[in-house]
């Protein structure tokens, strides 16, 4: 297909282009729509050889080159239905996905194979498993012309390895038989003749590359953690693909967490047995990529020693308590706990930097996965890195710099345009001025940010602020509270100004949004009328961390209860999309101004606590917003005024609804007691609603509450359901997916496609089962 406008123009005969370039080009004119429309029917006529085949066809075509080969879509998780939306189109591809139906006719030929098992869950549910044959496990009596050795042996407790990994993927001991079946809902038999068990991973494993480590103060400067939020975080492998199709999956080929004995490996060094860490998860490896995990401390222990450390100086110990010394030129290192311990006579004297691996259910937050990146179509770049030379190429080592650099940008550009100008050209806009009215800050580094005295941004009319992290990158801005008032990220606006963060972790303080010029005392609380000279137009929270509880301890409890977002006399419409944060307090005049605009999607919105409100107003009985919530998880209390929309979300605690007049609560689950607008399908109203003994409705709302596996920011498993969770959540979305946060991961399809193809591709007499190791 031709690009150019004027193709079907150029065919023309030349006496007729000169007649037309004397009438001004009309018929050039028509040509070019017609053109335009030419060039759809030719795309779409070059798109139906395309979908002849499984590899280029478009996602609407993939079930109907299934059903060419009898591949069988599933009924049980709901229908795939027409994808008219990007949404529907999406979970189509979890119901037919195409790497399986790309890979039906050689997953038949290998029907009966162990590693079959393995192979359709990557292509089915995308999840990472290991199959195990339980009949090799069970205990039985050996034959003496048919010995075993393998087969399932009995205990050794002087095996400490085996004894970690009892009842788990890598089980080698023997068991006795359960008489269960394995598709038991309540306890399932694992062990038995017919039994293939099938060991899947729902946490996924997410890198930090050379992230300073945490010192603990309050243990002493030879005490750090892994997390720069210094809290105890358990370190994860890396997975590694097989290289061999037939090979079944070890620990370094799934992303586990590293046990303390897997992270040990025992090597003669100057004629001694020593204990160092692992080479399968600790080094560097081919084009300088890091291992699971790694360590850099810039001379040390002397000056010009090799980066990183190697792995004979690292020692794996239980750090539990902090009671282990370090002996010279070693680090003690934790890879249950993330924990680092130096000689406290041979300290660092440069910062620690660490590249590591945590686990998590999905892309939320600040993390280092890839993520769309959006920008006006005429912006100012300042990039911020730590190793950056102040000035040069637009690169400053911190944040508040490239602020400065952009406020002394634009005083400069309009004292040259004012000079350049004529008189007749002085209500023209300036190219220089349009651009350098939209900034972009792009952080390029995962390192830390301290902001001693917190970051005032004031934007003016019609200007626009993104700061964002750089695509696979995770910087932590850390403020620090060291006067009496909101040492924050305080930003204001005036009308038609948009205030953007990306990609970002802020721990320390919350973020206030105020009004232009407005004075605040200590919590944002507002100590004179607002101005009404305009306001923040947009302010957009995108695939950020706003650390619930500003500081975490070791344990990932919260070091305080106060709220992340402060919403502070300000009409800007604020939208929260794919992010974790702390409660959001909300002050407005209700006489004055119409209620905040808050609009909040697939993200977790955390108070610390059930009993403490994730919404609420300091000075008024509510907060006063309008509330649009979709597929998102609140732990805490909802205090607002009006709720336009709530969607396939998670409400733990009650919600409190001025207005319930307007908008509804659909496909959600509400505590009883709540005072919401109109309720569709929600629970546990319908569980409720089909039962008219009193106590037997208090039994069935207690079994329909959510479960999670954690409700503590830090944790691997936060805000996960559990797998006892009640069917009503974990199904109750309007699509049939799961309620909450974790939405669009659609678990229940998953499963469902999963379990399926493994009772067609197991042998007859086999009993295929699915048990989710995380």
């Amino acid at each position: 297909m031709s690009e150019s406008f004027d193709r079907l123009y150029d065919l023309l005969p030349v006496v007729y282009r000169l007649r037309d370039a004397r009438e001004g080009y009309p018929l050039r004119a028509l040509l070019r729509v017609i053109n335009e429309q030419a060039d759809v029917v030719e795309s779409d006529i070059a798109q139906l050889y395309e979908n002849w085949f499984i590899e280029t066809c478009e996602d609407w075509v993939v079930p109907y080159i299934g059903d060419l080969i009898g591949y069988r879509s599933l009924n049980e998780a709901g229908e795939p239905g027409g994808p008219v939306t990007a949404r529907s189109l999406q979970r189509s591809r979890i119901l037919t996905p195409r790497r399986e139906v790309a890979a039906t006719l050689g997953n038949r030929r290998r029907k009966g194979t162990l590693a079959l098992l393995e192979l359709l869950s990557n292509e089915v549910a995308g999840l990472p498993a290991r199959a195990v044959e339980s009949y090799k496990l069970l205990g039985w009596t050996q034959h003496v012309n048919h010995l075993r050795p393998f087969q399932g042996r009995t205990v050794d407790v002087r095996r400490g390895d085996a004894l970690d990994l009892i009842d788990t993927a890598f089980d080698s001991s023997a068991h006795t038989v359960a008489v269960r079946r394995g598709s038991s809902l309540s306890t399932p038999g694992n062990f038995n003749l017919t039994r293939v068990a099938t060991f899947a991973w729902r946490l996924k494993a997410y890198s930090v590359t050379r992230a300073p480590a945490h010192c603990l103060d309050d243990v002493g400067p030879h005490a750090h953690t892994f997390s720069a939020l210094g809290q105890d975080i358990p370190l994860y492998n890396r997975p590694r693909p097989d290289r061999e199709p037939t090979h079944i999956a070890e620990g370094p080929n799934l992303p586990v967490p590293i046990k303390r004995r897997a992270f040990t490996e025992e090597a003669v060094i100057d004629g001694k047995l020593r204990t160092q860490a692992s080479s399968i998860y600790y080094g560097m490896v081919e084009n300088e990529v890091p291992q699971s995990v790694v360590i850099y401390a810039p001379d040390w222990p002397q000056k010009g020693a090799p980066q990183p450390i190697p792995r004979e100086a690292i020692i794996p110990a239980d750090l539990k308590g902090w009671r282990y010394r370090a002996p010279r030129n070693h680090v003690l290192v934790d890879p249950e706990r993330g924990r680092i311990i130096f000689p406290p006579g041979q300290l660092p004297k440069k910062r620690i930097k660490v590249s590591y691996h945590y686990g998590f259910s999905s892309d939320m937050g600040g993390g280092e996965y890839p993520r769309q990146l959006t920008q006006p179509e005429l912006f100012t770049l300042y990039r911020v890195s730590r190793a950056a030379q102040p000035g040069k190429d637009k690169t400053f080592p911190t944040i508040q710099e490239a602020l400065d650099q952009w406020q002394s940008d634009k005083e400069k550009q309009q004292a040259e345009s004012a000079q350049e100008k004529s008189p007749d050209q002085q209500g023209q806009p300036d190219p220089a001025a349009l651009r350098l009215r939209n900034a972009v800050i792009e952080i390029g580094d995962s390192d830390v940010y301290v902001e001693r005295e917190g970051l005032r941004i004031t934007l003016q009319e019609n200007e626009s602020l993104q700061i964002r992290a750089a695509n696979r990158t995770r910087p932590v801005i850390r403020m620090l509270d060291y006067t009496e008032g909101m040492d924050a990220l305080n930003v204001s606006g005036q009308s038609g100004s948009r205030f953007t963060l990306d990609g970002l972790t802020v721990m320390g303080r919350g973020i206030l949004i105020s009004k232009p010029e407005e004075e605040t005392t200590e919590y944002g609380v507002p100590a004179s009328k607002a101005v009404e000279a305009g306001d923040l137009c947009a302010v957009t929270i995108r695939h950020c961390t706003l650390v619930p509880g500003w500081e975490l301890h070791g344990n990932c409890e919260p070091r305080h209860t106060e709220p992340s977002l402060f919403l502070n006399y300000t009409t800007a419409h604020v939208r929260i999309e794919h992010s974790i944060l702390g409660g959001i307090r909300v002050e407005a005049d209700e006489v004055k101004t119409e209620p905040v605009c808050l609009h909040i999607s697939d993200s977790i919105v955390d108070a610390t606590s059930k009993e403490l409100a994730a919404l609420v107003s300091a000075t008024l009985p509510i907060a006063y917003a309008r509330l649009t919530i979709i597929r998102s998880t609140v732990i805490g209390e909802i205090h607002t005024h009006a709720i336009e929309l709530a969607e396939n979300c998670i409400f733990n605690s009650k919600v409190r609804v001025a207005r319930r007049q307007q908008g509804c609560v659909r496909f959600s689950y509400l505590p009883s007691g709540s005072r919401a607008p109109r309720k569709y399908e929600c629970q546990p109203d319908l569980v409720i609603a089909a039962i008219e003994d009193k106590d037997e409705q208090m039994r069935e709302a207690m079994r329909a509450r959510p479960q999670f596996n954690s409700t503590r920011y830090g944790t691997p498993t936060y805000c996960q359901l559990a797998e006892t969770c009640a069917a009503e959540i974990k199904r109750g979305a309007d699509d049939e997916s799961e309620m909450g946060v974790f939405h669009d991961l659609y678990q229940p399809q998953r499963d469902a496609n999963l379990r399926a193809r493994l009772d067609e591709y197991t042998p007859a007499g086999m009993e295929a089962g699915v048990i989710y190791a995380t």
